[in-house]
This record gives structure tokens, C-alpha cells and sequence, in this order.
């Protein structure tokens, strides 16, 4: 029994190691203020003397971590751009739709989807 909660303990050892590493390596890519070769001096320790690596990482530019993942969370400024918003001119946008509803580009369910657009509502056919 007891052999089993070792391995099960040295796994879960193992597991978060790897996911340090994977952490460590993944921000020394992200970081553009790291030369090429510090980058390489840090990934040749990692493979060398892994364990030691990876707490001197984490003690030395460990701060700074948090706030390069960051930055590459809000690279799309159009994260809103599936709720629909009010338009600047209402009515040119619902006389636009119309012409294309008259013209039969658009169904009457597309059209009233467009003026809901336009109007700014939270909830089509609203």
C-alpha cells in the first residue's frame, strides 16, 4: 500500500516539475527584454542542473512572469465585437437594410436582426 502512495506522490512530484519547466521555458520566449543568449544560458541550466535552475528562475524573475503572460492575453482589442452595439446613424443604417430588403438581398428575419443592430439592442427581435 504504501508503495503505491510513494508513487503516487513522487508522480504528482513529477507532474508539477514539468509544469514549472514548461512555465519557465514558455515565459523566457515571451520575454523580449532577454537577449538570445541569456535565453540559451537559462535553457542549457534547465537541462544541466534542472532542479536548482528552476528555483533560481523562479526567485530571480519570478515578479515579472505574471505581467508577460499578460500582455499576450490582450493582444484583440475586438473582444466585445459579438454583442452588437448602437450605431452612429441609426436611421442610414435601417434605410440601408431596408433598400436590401426591398431589393431581396436579405430576408425580413435578417432585416429585423440589421435594425436591432442598429438600434443598439442587447437582443434581436427586442
Amino acid at each position: 500500500m504504501w508503495d503505491i502512495f510513494w508513487l503516487m506522490l513522487w508522480f504528482a512530484y513529477l507532474t508539477a516539475y514539468i509544469y514549472v519547466v514548461v512555465l519557465i521555458i514558455s515565459d523566457l520566449f515571451r520575454d523580449t527584454a532577454l537577449s538570445g543568449w541569456w535565453k540559451a544560458v537559462w535553457i542549457v541550466f534547465l537541462v544541466f542542473v534542472p532542479f536548482l535552475t528552476a528555483l533560481v528562475y523562479l526567485v530571480a524573475r519570478g515578479s515579472g512572469i505574471a505581467d508577460r503572460a499578460g500582455r499576450g492575453r490582450g493582444v484583440v482589442a475586438e473582444a466585445d465585437d459579438y454583442r452588437p452595439r448602437a450605431s452612429a446613424s441609426p436611421s442610414e443604417d435601417i434605410a440601408q437594410a431596408k433598400a436590401l430588403l426591398d431589393a431581396g438581398t436579405i430576408s425580413q428575419g435578417e432585416f429585423e436582426a440589421l435594425k436591432s443592430k442598429a438600434l443598439g439592442n442587447q437582443y434581436f427581435g427586442a
